[in-house]
């Protein structure tokens, strides 16, 4: 096996791509992220780090990492696909891994046998797909998309988000979407307003070759129950796919098992499980 890194995205597309496409649904946040740095290869504090492992000539596993956030893992066709990346990256510092449970392990596994530390576990999520939207229960109110003016209101809910359902208020990270999004970039907001106001909130971003991904959901939880988020997220998903796209996808949290039920409701369906890591040293 051999590892190629890839200065550019293009090319880390021209021999991923297949590879990633053959799997779009687990493989939708590597696309969606390579979508990203295709429209603004300057969004992010430092180059990425983009790479392949191939067995001959058949690749077997791709990486990427946009500093100062985690690697994300493909599918692992061939386990030992790790150890060249392992190697490869020996000497840079790493905050944390996602992808696939298996391969996220023995990737932290070999990390800590590397670098040392310690490995914890952050996340446990499930990857859905949508092709078709089932109506939920109707809600009062209606979506609006987000304007510049509501963006203290979109930041609140997205400390708010990672504060309860990652554990972690990733203010960096927050700062680079909103910017991103008042650029015009790909990322776009939806609020559900009832009675004159804002109640619920979702976010459409992250383009694959025939999707695109849904999220963050957020719904104060004042205003929780009442099926705002349901119909906002079966509005958006249904727009996108209107817009001319075969899939939506979608991450959940395992720990919450009403937004799994919630989002099956509406037509998505679970395709595969996903890890996220932290390292400490």
């Amino acid at each position: 096996m051999h590892l190629d890194r890839y200065e550019s995205v293009e090319r880390f597309l021209s021999r991923a791509g297949p590879f990633l496409a053959a799997r779009e649904a687990e493989h939708n946040l590597l696309l969606g992220i390579s979508s990203s740095l295709q429209r603004d290869p300057q969004a992010y504090e430092a180059p990425p780090y983009l790479a392949t492992v191939s067995e001959g000539n058949q690749v077997v596993a791709a990486v990427l990492r946009t500093p100062p956030f985690n690697m994300v893992l493909s599918e692992m066709d061939k386990p030992a696909a790790l150890q060249p990346v392992l190697d490869d990256l020996r000497g840079r510092p790493l905050p944390g891994v996602v992808g696939p449970p298996a391969a996220v392990r023995g990737f932290a596994d070999g990390w800590v046998a590397m670098v040392g530390g310690a490995w914890e576990v952050v996340l446990k999520e499930r990857i859905f797909q949508l092709t078709d939207v089932i109506a939920p229960r109707p809600a009062d109110g209606t979506p609006r998309l987000a304007i510049h003016g509501d963006r203290s209101l979109i930041e609140e809910w997205l400390v708010a988000f990672g504060s309860e359902a990652l554990n972690d208020v990733d203010s960096e990270r927050i700062r680079l979407g909103l910017d991103d999004w008042e650029r015009g970039g790909g990322r776009r907001f939806w609020l559900w307003e009832a009675a004159g106001r804002p109640v619920s909130m979702v976010a459409a971003w992250g383009e694959t070759p025939n999707g695109i991904r849904i999220g963050p959901v957020y719904t104060p939880p004042s205003d929780r129950g009442n099926g705002f988020a349901s119909n906002l997220t079966a509005w958006v998903s249904r727009a996108m796919l209107k817009e001319g796209r075969r899939f939506c996808f979608l991450y959940t949290d395992l720990a919450n098992p009403t937004s799994n039920k919630i989002y099956q409701a509406i037509g998505y369906v679970p395709i595969s499980d996903a890890l996220m890591v932290a390292f400490t040293p």
